[in-house]
């Protein structure tokens, strides 16, 4: 049988030496092959080592720039350039200088050696103070090794700044104690620590820390004052409290009266006019619904100044903290979003660590927007911005807010020596100039 070429083509590989078909083998070698990793080269290698080399160097070198201070970066230099100068120009002076300068840098080193084991121990006898108050802590110092310790400095961070104390020479088993006093003259969240024990020489050349102890955070509140004997809110659900007006729909009965034009024939009491021949019906007194909600804008372009912003971060710590007192369900959105407010100390936290932001959508505007959306059920809005917001503004978000929910806006215009009252639509507006002027505002626009 002749085999034409396209039945060569077309047949199965032939059985190969060992009885496989032909190309098998060397198929699954060149599988092999691409499996296997391939071995790095001599290049690869040390270039490998080198960049581990380089990343062992680089953290020493910033452990070495961090004990090294800015009169330890002169001295150093200075003696470079000395011993430079030296030996190219043969001065004898330069030759001088510069012994004098190395002697002087490596004397300075010697005080960076030494142990600093304490056992230290922060004590913040508050962490929450209002504004204006002291804070005031302990720092307890023990040597609990089997030798003496050396005079060191303690350093301990506060915020931005930081407080150095010295410590004397402890014997084994000595302790020390230095008290401190923090003010504070603004409202933010202030990281108490943590602890350093500081070595370093007394021409501060060189100096060497060590962390001891975690921070601890230090809440400043906003000043707030007590709103006594307001209730705010005309509230509607079953875990109101009663008011003294009268409702026409309501869950609280109060009385019977007869029928008048509007009232809903559902309340109808059917047995009453069947006694009496005249059409009855059920009165309710109106009570006042628990969810009440609080719209800070942190928009900084609303506030002519700082001082408006604080005052408007302390009414509305005022405002939630008697809501809270009232047993109100409280909701407190800003314009960098919500914030938590279940307990009043929660909320006075988070008015602590708020900050002014500049959202991308608007400020009190679009708050009061985001406050329709998600509490569309709310018995009270309260609504605080600066006084750069105008008129045309405060209507537009006024109008925002769901129908049949009370709407008080609050504007803090440090300008203003009294408060103003005045009214946008449906909504009570009051403009003050600092937060002492809260309670009496609240009183007139409640009565």
């Amino acid at each position: 049988m002749t085999m034409t070429p396209e039945t060569v083509a077309e047949a199965p590989d032939a059985p190969g030496p060992s009885g496989a078909p032909a190309g098998t083998a060397p198929d699954a070698a060149e599988d092999a092959a691409l499996l296997a990793p391939r071995e790095a080269t001599r290049w690869e290698k040390l270039r490998e080592d080198a960049g581990v080399w380089a990343r062992r160097a680089g953290s020493r070198a910033r452990i070495i720039a961090e004990v090294i201070q800015l009169t330890g970066w002169v001295v150093i230099a200075a003696a470079i350039i000395l011993w430079i100068t030296a030996f190219s120009l043969g001065w004898q002076e330069a030759f001088v200088a510069a012994i004098v300068a190395t002697v002087l840098a490596l004397l300075c080193i010697v005080f960076l050696f030494g142990r600093t084991a304490y056992e230290v121990d922060l004590d913040l006898t508050r962490t929450r103070v209002v504004v204006g108050e002291r804070a005031v802590g302990a720092l307890k110092l023990a040597n609990l090794t089997s030798r003496s310790l050396l005079p060191s400095e303690i350093v301990l961070p506060v915020g931005s700044g930081r407080g150095v104390f010295q410590v004397p020479r402890l014997q084994a088993g000595e302790e020390h104690e230095e008290l401190f006093a923090i003010p504070t003259t603004h409202r933010g969240v202030l990281a108490v620590g943590p602890v350093s024990v500081l070595r370093g020489d007394p021409l501060g050349l060189f100096e060497r820390t060590h962390d001891r102890r975690q921070a601890v955070d230090l809440f400043v509140h906003p000043r707030t004052l007590p709103l006594e004997g307001l209730s705010l809110g005309q509230m509607r659900d079953l875990e109101g409290l009663p008011d003294q007006h009268l409702a026409r729909d309501d869950v609280s009965f109060h009385a019977l009266r007869e029928y008048q034009p509007g009232d809903d024939l559902r309340h109808v009491h059917w047995k009453s006019t069947a006694r009496t021949g005249t059409l009855m019906v059920r009165e309710y007194e109106q009570t006042r619904r628990s969810h009440f909600v609080v719209a800070l804008s942190t928009h900084p372009g609303e506030y002519r100044d700082p001082e408006e912003f604080e005052t408007a971060i302390s009414v509305a710590g005022s405002v939630g903290l008697r809501a809270l007192r009232d047993s109100r369900t409280l909701d407190v959105r800003t314009s960098a979003g919500k914030i938590r407010a279940e307990t009043g100390r929660r909320y006075l936290d988070s008015l602590s660590a708020l900050e002014s932001t500049k959202p991308r959508d608007g400020g009190i505007v679009a708050l009061a927007g985001i406050l329709a959306a998600h509490s569309p059920d709310a018995a009270v809005a309260v609504l605080l911005c600066g006084s750069t917001v105008d008129a045309g503004q405060l209507r537009l978000a006024c109008s925002r807010v769901p129908f049949g929910v009370r709407t008080l806006a609050i504007i803090a215009d440090s300008r203003l020596e009294s408060p103003v009252l005045r009214r946008v639509g449906d909504a009570d507006v009051v403009a003050l100039g600092h937060l002492d002027q809260l309670p009496n505002a609240l009183r007139k626009v409640l009565s």
